[in-house]
């Protein structure tokens, strides 16, 4: 078990030549971890069983942390070439239940488990390639090509974790016990929990922004919070504490669950965590790989609604005002027993492989005062995620984090003992939906302060926001609405047919697709940024959104939108998904009109995309394109070009090249014509640009 020990890499210290080398010894050994992750799976068949209904078949996942470093390094310019444009479009998207992962098994034909195996293999060549070839000195910031690399690496030891407790439920049948080790076997009396304090005190919450780690988004800005004093459990709440709840019929007693807890708990007919068997009186407990007789003295293992409602429960029993930590109370919990980001990684812990393949007693490992404040198992918060002051999202994965800054995923913290990388790290933020599993439990705290909960209201992603006002606010200078004016072109084309589909390859936050809704059909919107999908689904269920935008200054205008406002009723037959125009899934076919505004500039080979696009029409289907042509902005390689370049000598404009391409499978319906576009970034700061439409009919 010791080999599978690595903790994540210092980008700051060193020499290039050691750090390459570091870097190379950790993307093996993580490679090799996720493989190995893999053998505890009986055959092939286990590959394809979808183990959650909210989750894809494994075999998607054994695919998907290969396909991340294709799709990165291409977007980073590293490489110019895919392995397998198919696998890098199936295995792409779709890990959180958002409503742009598309988990309709019937758009799927998953390849043989020995193709993904061939495939992973060339993914690791290509990868050791890049690592060598890198010749940047360091320090490694996110604009370095390690970065990149370290990116995939620590997005691969997440799924390592995410996978595991996929593979907990999967019958015990299809599973292969002891691959990665030995399992915790002291079993026996739980411990007699206690509230022990915890002082007032001040922190700042936040990763520097040169920290020697790798950090992802959300863990950089700066965020002081002054904590009052609570008192928290010694120990994470045991399975023998949380049997008195589920004995006192606590999972029938609606008192104690909130609305959404409830609402689970009904549609899921839970009587007891997921993870414990019942037969007869006797109660067992699911393990990652076997099934054993229930350890009481381990901490429970339960999602944030069944946490949220045994805090309930005990608040009624005691008298007491329980409830989970907040994440700064977890700081001020670690900081006042001596952990802190530069010992984090020397704490004696259940974390990181390096005690058990498994939880073990609560009553383990003591770090000062309090056991298991980091490791055994992640501790469910009652913080709904959201960036600190100063976050930014990395360009090349800028939709990491921000899709789950909804108010509907609260963190967790510690790690588990599988927690492994950035997981196992001081700064580490992730977060879940509140009835997801993972390898969790909780501790309590009480505390008569007033919860203070951040959840921001307002989409305060100054592009996304920019965005929003560019779709749905007043447009400047007189002009007339960009997107709504495009939702004329495509109705004019529709020509009053019945039963049409429409496709939006660049939706933006989704004014188009709205706008023509009550004219196709179907419409479905798609973006290469689910940053600003979520905004159009926010719209499509709940009516309205709510942004910030700059006026002057440090003055700010906070905008709201109501699609009732806008006069767009209909939304039922619209969808927005997450997808790269220049990879698109075999399922985005068959439409009689696809928009394409601003989207060549856009991508990485736009040459490629106009000699494909007409795979996705009907005959006689129509394409709308809009660019400015501006191949320059997002560093497209010229060999891609369209046009804007000379050619033995002689001028050839993009759109003559589009032209070229397009013209064996499409006639020109009409002349290429402007449309202007008005964009704010703030009250006196405005970009105009041109964008030149061109109308095209398949033959």
């Amino acid at each position: 078990m010791n080999q599978l020990v690595t903790h994540t890499i210092d980008l700051i210290n060193g020499d290039l030549s050691a750090k390459k080398a570091e870097i190379h010894a950790y993307f093996l050994n993580t490679f090799e971890l996720d493989e190995k992750l893999y053998e505890y799976l009986k055959g092939d068949e286990p590959f394809y069983r979808r183990a959650d209904s909210l989750r894809h078949p494994l075999i998607f996942y054994y695919g998907h942390t290969a396909v991340f470093y294709i799709n990165k390094l291409i977007l980073a310019k590293l490489i110019d070439s895919r392995v397998d444009p198919h696998f890098e479009s199936v295995f792409a998207i779709g890990v959180d239940e958002m409503s742009w992962d598309d988990l309709n098994e019937q758009h799927y034909q998953w390849p043989a488990v020995s193709e993904v195996m061939a495939y992973r293999q060339k993914v690791k060549s290509v990868v050791l390639s890049v690592i060598e070839n890198t010749t940047t000195d360091l320090p490694i910031t996110p604009d370095h090509p390690l970065w990149i690399i370290m990116m995939g690496i620590e997005h691969e030891r997440i799924h390592i974790e995410t996978s595991s407790v996929l593979i907990r439920q999967l019958p015990l049948d299809n599973v292969i016990p002891d691959v990665f080790g030995k399992r915790c076997f002291e079993i026996g009396e739980a411990p007699a929990n206690r509230f022990l304090p915890v002082k007032e005190t001040e922190i700042v919450l936040g990763k520097p922004e040169n920290h020697r780690h790798y950090g992802w988004d959300l863990e950089y800005g700066t965020n002081p919070e002054k904590v009052p004093s609570f008192n928290a459990s010694k120990y994470l709440i045991s399975n023998k504490e949380f049997v008195e709840f589920v004995n006192d019929r606590g999972y029938f007693t609606k008192e104690y669950w909130t609305d959404e807890g409830w609402n689970w708990k009904e549609y899921k007919k839970a009587e007891h965590p997921l993870f414990w068997r019942k037969q007869n009186n006797d109660y067992f407990l699911r393990l990652f790989d076997q099934e054993i007789q229930m350890p009481w003295n381990w901490p429970v293992e339960v999602n944030y609604l069944e946490a949220n409602a045994f805090a309930n429960w005990k608040s009624k029993k005691t008298g007491k005002s329980l409830r989970l930590p907040t994440e700064a109370e977890w700081y001020s919990l670690a900081g006042q027993n001596g952990i802190s980001d530069d010992n984090f990684a020397a704490v004696e812990g259940n974390i990181n492989l390096a005690a058990y393949i498994s939880p073990c007693p609560v009553d383990t490992f003591k770090q000062g005062g309090f056991y298991d404040i980091i490791g055994n198992v992640w501790q469910w918060t009652e913080t709904p995620v959201t960036g600190f002051p100063g976050f930014k999202v990395h360009p090349l994965y800028d939709d990491f984090s921000t899709p789950t800054f909804d108010g509907k995923h609260n963190l967790i913290k510690g790690g588990s003992w599988i927690s492994t990388g950035n997981e196992a790290t001081w700064y580490a933020r992730y977060a879940f939906r509140r009835h997801f599993y993972q390898h969790a439990g909780f501790r309590l705290v009480e505390s008569d302060a007033v919860l203070q909960i951040r959840n921001d209201e307002y989409e305060t992603d100054e592009e996304v926001a920019q965005s929003c006002e560019f779709n749905f606010g007043v447009t400047p200078l007189g002009f007339d609405n960009f997107q709504k004016k495009l939702a004329e072109i495509c109705i004019k084309y529709a020509d009053g047919r019945s039963g049409l589909k429409m496709l939006d390859l660049n939706c933006d936050t989704g004014r188009t697709v709205f706008e023509v809704a009550t004219h196709f059909q179907h419409v479905t919107g798609i973006d290469f940024s689910a940053r600003f999908i979520r905004m159009a689904i926010q719209l499509q269920e709940k009516g309205f959104i709510r942004y910030i935008t700059k006026d002057e200054g440090e003055l700010l205008h906070y905008n709201d939108i109501q699609l009732s406002k806008l006069g767009i009723t209909k939304v039922e037959n619209t969808q927005f998904m997450q997808a790269d125009a220049n990879n698109l899934k075999p399922i985005y076919t068959g439409y009689d009109l696809i928009l394409a505004v601003n989207l060549l500039e856009e991508l990485y080979a736009p040459d490629r995309f106009l000699a494909s696009i007409n795979e996705r029409l009907n005959a006689g289907g129509i394409l709308i394109l809009g660019s400015t042509y501006n191949w320059e902005k997002n560093n497209i390689k010229r060999e891609h070009w369209p046009g804007g370049f000379k050619k033995d000598g002689e001028p050839v404009r993009s759109f003559e090249g589009i032209k070229a391409l397009l013209q064996d499978k499409f006639e020109l319906v009409e002349q290429p014509f402007n449309l202007n576009a008005a964009q704010r970034s703030s009250t006196r700061s405005i970009e105009v640009s041109l964008v030149e439409l061109s109308v095209w009919r398949k033959k």
